[in-house]
């Protein structure tokens, strides 16, 4: 018996120590570092970039010269004939040989093509653009934590405010249930206590379901597998003021920046499309043999003359329809409707910051507010519990005392939580969100 004991004991301690080591304490900063590795956003945007160096290889490519080989053999099992006049005499001469065969190599090596340039530019200014797009889907994904990390605070603190209630109910509960057993108080008060506990029992599950939701959308916007079991970690919500005061520069938001290199990337559509009004040049030079005979060209009777050539090839446009011209103009409009984007985006950004700066303020106000109704509904339900234990107050007033503190605990939570939201939005604001990952 006692080594069946043993071997539960070493059992159990097994399992909780996985259970332990299963648990995940994540930080702010450690939960958005890891969504920047493993969500998939980020990867895509990783891959984006990844692809742009191909781009920029593919065109650099085709600037360099093009080297081609060539081979074909012809079995002609009816050579032709041609018909020769000689001095009024028609006769027949067959053209060619039973068996006929070529090997060439090429090379072409484009001299000027405006086309290739423009398009050598565009894809470096590409590579730029998805650098900066990458920049973007960072703080995109730190902004999307955040405010789901803070979500599942809000949660933790409620079910804190609830089974802080909760003991207090119980407590006094337990006392009301001594007092009826003693014939000195009604049954009555003592069934008020068991509802209102079993109400709070019933306000903590659903929270609790509330909190294992929130968990999981977190380790889904993280990337993290939702089996993982996750632990915040016991944190106050700090309150900066001060960062109401910071000014916001529009021109270093990554937004405007993405959207003045967009616009710097139709312009370079435009200049490929004036680049087909160009006259192109390039140098062809091929070498090679041209075989032919009466049997198989390995082993029969065949002869190999050699071949070769260089020459400049030039292409002019003269009158393409006005297409060209068409696409130029298309080109144009893709620019003025991005500068339009440019434009909007500042003034959203701008109303976005202002919004922020408002909304802490607001936040602040009521932040404080709420504490200082914490604190008094703190000492009225003390008051209230010292007034009933000495018959003075009513078990209603004291109730109402718990649910008051209990009320003012949630509201202060929503304003602390709704002020970490605020705080974010200005920080987007202000460019700054990479350094909630250096906090």
């Amino acid at each position: 018996m006692k080594r069946i004991k043993l071997i539960a004991v070493m059992l159990s301690s097994i399992f909780a120590g996985n259970y332990l080591y299963a648990q995940e304490v994540l930080t702010l900063q450690e939960a958005i570092k890891y969504a920047l590795k493993n969500k998939a956003e980020a990867k895509k945007s990783a891959l984006e970039l990844e692809n742009a160096q191909y781009q920029i290889d593919e065109v650099r490519g085709s600037a360099l010269p093009q080297i081609n080989a060539s081979g074909s053999l012809k079995y002609n099992a009816i050579i032709p004939e041609m018909a020769i006049d000689l001095g009024g005499e028609i006769i027949t001469a067959k053209m060619g040989q039973p068996w006929n065969s070529a090997a060439m190599v090429s090379l072409n090596q484009q001299l000027f093509n405006q086309s290739i340039f423009t398009g050598l530019k565009a894809a470096k200014t590409t590579r730029e653009f998805y650098q900066i797009n990458a920049q973007l889907t960072e703080e995109q994904l730190i902004e999307k934590v955040s405010n789901s990390y803070y979500d599942i605070f809000q949660t933790q603190l409620q079910l804190e405010t609830i089974q802080t209630n909760l003991d207090n109910t119980t407590k006094t509960k337990n006392v009301v249930e001594g007092l009826v057993q003693a014939g000195l108080q009604r049954k009555i008060d003592l069934d008020r206590l068991v509802v209102a506990i079993n109400n709070l029992e019933s306000q903590k599950q659903q929270i609790l379901n509330a909190q294992q939701l929130k968990e999981n959308a977190l380790k889904f916007a993280i990337g993290m597998p939702i089996e993982n079991d996750i632990q915040l970690p016991e944190e106050t919500f700090d309150i900066n003021a001060s960062i109401a005061l910071e000014d916001m520069d529009i021109d270093n938001r990554t937004e405007v920046i993405l959207n003045r290199k967009q616009i710097e990337l139709y312009e370079l559509n435009k200049t490929a499309k004036v680049a087909d009004l160009y006259p192109k040049l390039s140098l062809g030079a091929d070498f090679g043999w041209n075989g032919f005979g009466q049997g198989f060209p390995i082993g029969g009777d065949f002869m190999w003359p050699k071949t070769s050539g260089i020459g400049l090839n030039l292409s002019v446009p003269i009158f393409t329809g006005g297409a060209t011209k068409a696409k130029i103009r298309q080109a144009d409009i893709q620019i003025r409707q991005a500068q339009v984007t440019l434009e909007d985006t500042k003034l959203g950004l701008s109303l976005a910051n202002e919004n922020a700066k408002s909304q802490i303020r607001n936040s602040l106000l009521i932040v404080n507010t709420n504490r200082s109704n914490v604190t008094l509904a703190t000492e009225v339900l003390n008051d209230t519990q010292n007034n009933y234990g000495n018959g003075l107050a009513t078990l209603t007033e004291l109730l109402d005392a718990e649910k008051a503190l209990a009320d003012a605990q949630s509201n202060l939570n929503t304003s602390l939580l709704n002020f970490k939201v605020a705080e974010i939005q200005l920080i987007k604001a202000k460019g700054n969100l990479k350094s909630l990952v250096n906090e």
